[in-house]
């Protein structure tokens, strides 16, 4: 077959423009997926300008490979509860969880597949044997992982057993009279969260 000059020239241009296109990734991630390495890239970049100072962690440096999935489920579930100012469980052993979800009351054995739920105010409770701990909380995460670990990650918790009854029919009552006198939308959606609130915590006492 021939091909004419217009033909081979447009070849050309367009093999051209693939390896500068390749070339520009190269510069741009450091010569290999993820990018940081190399000359061109940001590592290297930081290195040649403050070569005495360490290049600050990406995102990238921070990722881990996903835990082994065991063989066998294991006897029991593996927990983490964590607040912002505390962790309150730290890989405890139990054998159920049951977590107030958004979708509803969400029970977690071991073995259970992966899942990211979101938590309303409710009661976090955990069973080990003939023990349960129950905590009243304000919302959060859980993250159950395919390795039988949960974590659940809390805004707000405390123990049901510090809950007092009087303070929260006292709370209940006071939100009841604001959403009555509310004169804005930001008024009613605040007395609304306060009584959503204390009639979970209402709830978990009667429960």
């Amino acid at each position: 077959m021939t091909h004419t000059r217009s033909e081979t020239s447009d070849e050309d241009d367009g093999r051209s423009v693939r390896r500068r296109s390749r070339a520009t990734r190269g510069q741009i991630h450091g010569g290999r997926a993820g990018g940081g390495g190399g000359r061109y890239g940001f590592r290297g970049k930081w290195k040649k300008l403050i070569p005495n100072l360490e290049p600050p962690k990406t995102p990238l440096s921070f990722m881990q490979p996903r835990p082994p999935t065991p063989s066998a489920i294991p006897s029991k579930l593996t927990v983490n509860f964590v607040l912002p100012y505390k962790s309150e469980l730290s890989a405890k052993e139990v054998d159920m969880v049951i977590l107030p979800a958004t979708t509803g009351q969400m029970g977690v054995l071991p073995g259970h597949v992966a899942t990211i739920a979101e938590l309303k105010p409710g009661i976090f409770s955990v069973h080990d044997g003939n023990e349960v701990s129950k905590y009243f909380v304000s919302s959060g995460f859980a993250f159950v992982h395919a390795n039988s670990v949960t974590d659940v990650v809390a805004v707000e918790a405390v123990p049901v057993e510090h809950i007092d009854p009087e303070l929260v029919q006292k709370g209940l009552a006071e939100f009841q009279q604001k959403i009555n006198s509310a004169t804005t939308d930001l008024a009613k959606a605040e007395a609304q969260i306060g009584i959503d609130v204390h009639s979970a915590l209402n709830s978990a006492l009667t429960a």
